[in-house]
């Protein structure tokens, strides 16, 4: 394969650099799961398509890749399943993902948490979900287990898509997030049609990458949830303004009405993990008040999972 043609279609700046075709970033992007592009190769390209930028149309050839060697979940019957990515963890403040998981299992919503974790400065999210008596699975059975009796479950990464875990693994050595990354966020290991990707963003492009992309996902039964991340985690953060975009059956719905304000809502710090468990405990038992903004995304994806 010959590598160094892709590398100078995508690498020769930021008004030189060209988009692939969907076709060709198919092939490439199997190629990196499969571990198939020597490292001097590999390490460019991922580079070169981060200073670029992924085009809709690489997105979508990548994640075909990827759905093709995603490993697959039984899901429960009933609502859609809702899938939490998480890659980051805390750093300043409480992480409250696993808030929105627990109330939406609360509920009868069924939630599969899956990631994994790559930085000294912050707190691991699988050490607080320890905390919470929510250790990962062992393997895809034991998920399916989880998510049938107790409506949660956690896995690794590398149980559902090892060449992508490997990928990802890769950023300390790089020092950035890679293409990758914005591609775990849209991983599927359901049946079509049987879960709601909620696709959790930092930068402002992605937005506009991802609202372009969504669309075309969620045809003709998805569901997705797009929204700013809260630490680079998958909850509202508690004080900046709602933004939940929704996407069903190929269109985009309004979940939330125009928020223009921010709000004054304390943040905790309660960062370590057996401190983070306690506030989530208190607030599911409301011995502490649940952040207007958790509310939102918990009804915004209980909507989208239901309807």
């Amino acid at each position: 394969m010959n590598y160094s043609a892709w590398i100078k279609e995508v690498g020769r700046g930021s008004r030189g650099a060209r988009d692939l075709s969907r076709e060709d970033a198919q092939t490439l992007f199997g190629a990196m799961l499969d571990g198939a592009v020597p490292d001097l190769e590999l390490g460019a390209l991922l580079i070169a398509l981060r200073v670029k930028g992924e085009s809709a149309d690489e997105l979508a050839g990548f994640l075909a890749a990827m759905q093709a060697r995603t490993a697959r979940l039984a899901v429960p019957a009933g609502p859609r399943t809702v899938l939490l990515p998480s890659f980051n963890g805390a750093r300043k403040q409480a992480n409250l993902m696993p808030l929105v998981a627990l109330l939406l299992a609360r509920a009868g919503v069924p939630v599969l948490i899956y990631g994994r974790h790559d930085f000294d400065s912050r707190i691991s999210p699988f050490a607080l979900l320890d905390a919470l008596d929510l250790p990962a699975s062992p393997d895809l059975a034991d998920a399916q287990a989880q998510l049938a009796t107790r409506r949660l479950a956690v896995l690794p990464l590398a149980a559902l898509n090892p060449g992508l875990d490997a990928l990802m693994a890769l950023r300390p050595r790089l020092g950035l997030r890679s293409s990758a990354h914005s591609l775990a966020k849209l991983l599927d290991p359901a049946e079509p049609g049987r879960a709601v990707r909620v696709v959790a963003v930092t930068h402002p492009e992605y937005l506009d990458s991802m609202a372009a992309l969504l669309p075309g996902l969620s045809a003709p039964d998805g569901r997705a949830l797009l929204m700013r991340a809260s630490e680079g985690e998958a909850y509202a953060h508690l004080r900046r303004k709602a933004h939940l975009i929704g996407f069903e059956n190929g269109h985009t719905v309004t979940l939330h009405p125009a928020d223009t304000t921010d709000l004054d809502w304390p943040l905790s710090g309660a960062c370590e993990p057996d401190a983070n468990a306690a506030l989530i405990r208190a607030m599911l038992d409301d011995r502490e008040p649940l952040p207007p903004r958790i509310a939102e995304q918990v009804a915004a994806l209980t909507r989208l999972a239901t309807n």
